[in-house]
């Protein structure tokens, strides 16, 4: 049977979920605190946490030894896990916006607090707080029912509007919170559900299930809370791969074109580990100076260069897509090398639409997809910038028999030749 195996897997996971848990309330307690609609379910955890730290083996073990302590430890744990429940009904009502609401909800939490406490101080003489007790449950049948009562009915509601909106969203982080959250709920249902049992009906075959209900139930709300970190971590860390990708095409354009850099040049190592604006811009920044110094350097372009550039490309036979990247490569580093040589500028660009003209700016719900779709984008042109091909363009060696282009017309007689040189292949 695996009743053994289940109930060694909760006995196992007391401590690291209790652990996980109570990390995980300290990791987000300064954002959560700082945003209105994340507070109830910070709260919500935090107080779960107090009262599994109050139920591990360790603390009612020292509760036991000292005297009278066992019983405070006892009372605090579960009014803490009735502030928590409170707290989950405030978190799924914060989408109604009703203070009245909210305040009922308070309300409805401090009354239940003080029924307990009415509750516990009024029953017999008792040391713990047990469902299993000489003489029936301690402190009384009354405080369990109100205690299990209360745990249930917000952990139904709460799996209820969870449903609701997990599967109405469309913000896949809300959605992982809402459904992780809503699985650890299930199984704390689960676990008071069969407290009820175990009080009305004396079932004990549900007790070996219960240790590994409620440490599930933390594992799960602890990993809801963290879905935002995780998404921030996961950010950073595109941003930053993104920013390492971008940065010798970056180096090279803005050292052609530097007054499109906002703060001072370092190294490409240091700008990752010490940034020098928010970490969270520094890829947004490179992809803005780079689309900045490429439009700059498109009116260093010679003339008649992009079919010359086309022709070179396309004897590499290179895929589509990676063909149109190394063309804008080849035009950018002839630009770069034409810029830092000293060419005039010309007022009206050579090439404009080849070398990428700024897109219209995008709606505000399409402002994600146009950032995805310039960053891979410039990747590829980072990628094209450094390939082999593009480097060959640069370094052609002048042919016999090739004339000044200087004296060719312009157009694509002109296009045929570029400081004495030929694309590959060409006699």
């Amino acid at each position: 049977m695996l009743t053994p195996h289940l109930a060694a897997l909760g006995s196992w996971l007391t401590y690291p979920s209790c652990l996980s848990l109570c990390l995980a309330a300290l990791l987000r307690a300064a954002p959560s605190l700082r945003a209105p609609d994340q507070r109830g379910l910070w709260l919500a955890v935090s107080t779960a946490g107090v009262a599994m730290v109050l139920d591990l083996p360790a603390v009612t073990g020292l509760g036991a030894e000292l005297a009278d302590t066992g019983h405070a430890v006892e009372r605090a744990r579960n009014l803490s896990g009735v502030v928590s429940a409170g707290a989950v009904l405030i978190f799924v009502s914060a989408p109604a916006r009703s203070r009245r609401l909210r305040a009922a909800l308070c309300g409805a939490t401090a009354a239940v607090l003080a029924v307990l406490a009415v509750l516990d101080l009024s029953a017999p003489a008792h040391t713990v707080h047990s469902l299993v007790a000489a003489g029936g449950p301690s402190p009384s049948y009354a405080y369990w029912l109100t205690l299990i009562a209360t745990h249930v009915a917000a952990n139904s509601v709460c799996l209820l509007v969870c449903c609701r909106y997990g599967l109405r969203t469309n913000d896949r982080t809300l959605a992982w919170t809402l459904w992780l959250f809503t699985a650890g709920t299930a199984f704390a249902g689960l676990f008071w559900v069969g407290r009820l049992l175990r009080l009305v009906l004396d079932a004990s075959w549900v007790l070996p299930y219960l240790p590994l209900f409620i440490n599930l139930h933390a594992v799960l709300r602890a990993t809801a809370i963290l879905v935002p970190t995780a998404v921030m971590l996961c950010g950073a860390l595109s941003d930053a791969r993104t920013a390492w990708r971008l940065w010798p095409l970056w180096h090279d354009l803005v050292e052609a074109v530097p007054h499109v850099v906002l703060c001072r040049r370092r190294t490409r190592l240091l700008e990752l580990l010490w940034p020098p604006l928010p970490r969270r811009l520094l890829a947004y920044r490179k992809l803005i100076e780079i689309r900045d110094a490429m439009l700059e350097l498109d009116h260093y372009v010679p003339p008649g260069l992009a079919p010359l550039a086309r022709e070179h490309v396309r004897a590499q036979a290179l895929d589509p897509a990676r063909a149109d990247a190394a063309v804008l490569a080849c035009l950018m580093q002839e630009a770069r090398r034409a810029k830092l040589a000293g060419t005039p500028r010309r007022d009206v660009p050579a090439e404009p639409v080849t070398c990428g003209e700024r897109p219209p700016r995008p709606a505000r719900q399409e402002h994600t997809t146009a950032l995805a779709t310039e960053r891979a984008h410039l990747i590829a042109l980072a990628q094209a910038y450094a390939s082999t091909p593009v480097r060959a363009f640069a370094t052609l060696p002048p042919q016999p028999g090739d004339r000044d282009p200087r004296h060719e017309p312009r157009g694509d007689g002109g296009a045929r030749a570029l400081n004495g040189r030929r694309p590959a292949g060409r006699r």
